[in-house]
């Protein structure tokens, strides 16, 4: 018997690693013949720079780069000398992990220590970079990323301009003179699980500049300068921005490294997906154990157990789901593809219970499993 576990984490309780090793456990005592396969994986969100090492087996490389207002910040990414792959999250050097609430100002903000972070792994040889773009502090469609890589904004009177939100509607042309010579010769993949366009109602502006601090009158402005810069781009690029889907991510930076760095938007766990070569090491699996910490209605946009569900029934593998939490029905979890489904909350005294004792709890959970395989 083949029996694959592949979780995301659960949330400030266990991370995917944590879970494949309490699950393995249980399994393997119940029944040493049994094969475990470990594939621990994420969606681009927290926690997913521990799954991308699992994989990778990479270094952390620190770099001192400039945070969102240009000043200079301690920023990490992982490395892999063996396969030149570099995995960068933009939140290091750009995101609001960085930032106070009170000083949250996306208007005024830049990714230009984004772009620090990609050129010191390209420096170092990477042929490969797997760009996360989530939890960013900006609206500046990427400019301040290409900045730091050579490319120049320049206004009416080509002066340079400084690569932040508020400035976009002063950006007249783009100048890739100076550019850094070895970005053509990177493969860029870009995790994005948004599909906003960049500007409009439904763009980077009016849906995610309220919570990056951006007042009203700041979302109007910011939202005329990415349709003013979306003409330059289109002018440069030929190309129709608004028909991008995720264009809008983190603050433009979608379309930008789409552009700038010829870069492909992929959604989260594909990418991990893809990394861990998952679709072959699940063949001929009898079982896929996944789960996260909430199984409900959003866990089919994008979310790791989708990808899971994908990848299975192509393959015809059953899955079993261990949750903190599942909000759907017996027959709403068959409809998706679940064969068996269990919750940590079901077995715990209440929240703070099943937080706390998370672990605990999924041994239990594990071990009524295990005694149905006999």
């Amino acid at each position: 018997m083949k029996i694959v576990i592949a979780p995301d984490k659960f949330k400030n309780s266990l991370t995917g690693l944590e879970f494949c090793e309490i699950v393995e456990k249980e399994i393997l005592t119940k029944n040493s013949n049994i094969e475990v396969v470990k594939l621990p994986l994420a969606d681009g969100g927290d926690g997913t720079i521990e799954v991308v090492n699992f994989y990778l087996q990479g270094k952390v490389v620190e770099v001192t780069v400039n945070n969102p207002f240009f000043k200079p910040v301690k920023a990490s990414y992982l490395y892999s000398e063996n396969s030149k792959t570099a995995f960068i999250e933009m939140a290091e050097a750009s995101g609001v992990k960085l930032l106070d609430k009170t000083e949250f100002d996306c208007l005024n903000a830049t990714t230009f220590g984004t772009g620090e972070m990609i050129a010191d792994a390209i420096n170092k040889g990477a042929k490969t970079i797997i760009l996360g773009i989530g939890g960013s502090a900006t609206n500046d469609c990427g400019i301040g990323m290409a900045a730091a890589l050579g490319y120049k904004f320049l206004d009416e009177n080509n002066n340079v301009v400084k690569p932040i939100g508020a400035n976009l509607s002063k950006i007249k042309s783009i100048n890739a003179s100076a550019i850094h010579k070895e970005i053509s010769n990177v493969n860029f993949k870009i995790a994005c699980d948004v599909t906003n366009p960049l500007h409009g109602k439904n763009g980077a502006a009016y849906v995610y500049g309220a919570q990056k601090g951006a007042s009203e009158n700041d979302i109007i402005l910011l939202n005329k300068g990415l349709e003013d810069f979306a003409e330059i781009l289109k002018d440069v690029f030929i190309i129709d921005v608004q028909s991008v889907k995720g264009a809008g991510a983190a603050g433009g930076m979608g379309i930008a490294s789409k552009l700038f760095l010829n870069g492909s938007l992929e959604p989260g766990i594909q990418l991990i997906k893809n990394l861990a070569n998952f679709d072959e090491k699940i063949k001929n699996a009898d079982w896929i154990i996944t789960g996260e910490g909430k199984l409900d209605n959003q866990t089919l946009s994008g979310k790791t157990i989708q990808g899971v569900l994908e990848s299975a029934k192509i393959q015809n593998i059953k899955v079993a789901s261990f949750c903190g939490k599942i909000e759907l029905s017996k027959n709403e979890l068959k409809e998706i593809g679940i064969v068996y489904g269990k919750d940590i909350i079901s077995n715990s005294k209440n929240l703070d219970d099943a937080m706390n004792n998370s672990s605990t709890y999924l041994k239990i959970l594990a071990k009524n499993f295990v005694k149905l395989l006999d």
